[in-house]
């Protein structure tokens, strides 16, 4: 049987590095946001996800030029700080997903897709590492399109992965809502 990692976790505990991971990522989404803003331009209105999802070296070179030595100062500290916060939402989002697991599926077929959830936001975390380094690389100046191509389809697979475990936990929280509100009739 697959097993959460979370799985020999107390309640107690649980709460606990919820609360911190939450906390961290409020955090580090601050930072990259500040810095994400220092990068924004006509070029990349969205700021790093331009960069990241950029699939082409031609329009990975002209965010390229459109950012001055600021811009990519921070974007390269924005990257740094992403090898941080992708520990962080991997943990917070896999830990949600084994909360309302265990609390709405733990007897159910459901409860496996829930497993594969968890370790598959693990496997997105690993997906954005690789991203980074692919976006590093075009960033020092190593101009090649497999970075571009490689910073792409990484970012694609991580937020398609990220995307899934969002949805089971809205829906997972939407009927524990609804449970709730049956149960105090």
């Amino acid at each position: 049987m697959l097993l959460s990692p979370f799985s020999r976790l107390s309640i107690k505990v649980e709460r606990k590095i919820t609360f911190m991971l939450l906390i961290s990522m409020i955090i580090l989404m601050s930072i990259m946001r500040f810095f994400d803003s220092q990068m924004q331009n006509t070029a990349t209105a969205k700021g790093i996800i331009y960069f990241e999802l950029a699939k082409d070296l031609s329009k990975s070179e002209a965010i390229l030029n459109s950012w001055n030595t600021l811009a990519k100062t921070s974007a390269g500290m924005s990257m740094g700080f992403d090898f941080l916060f992708l520990i962080v939402y991997a943990l917070f989002i896999a830990l949600l997903i084994h909360k309302l697991n265990e609390y709405l599926w733990k007897h159910s077929k459901v409860y496996t897709f829930g497993v594969i959830l968890i370790w598959s936001v693990f496997l997105a975390a690993f997906f954005d590492i690789i991203e980074n380094i692919a976006l590093i690389k075009l960033l020092l100046g190593d101009l090649q399109q497999k970075w571009s191509s490689i910073a792409y389809y990484f970012a694609v697979s991580k937020f398609t992965l990220l995307l899934f475990g969002i949805i089971f936990i809205i829906i997972s929280s939407i009927i524990l809502f609804f449970k709730k509100i049956i149960l105090k009739k």
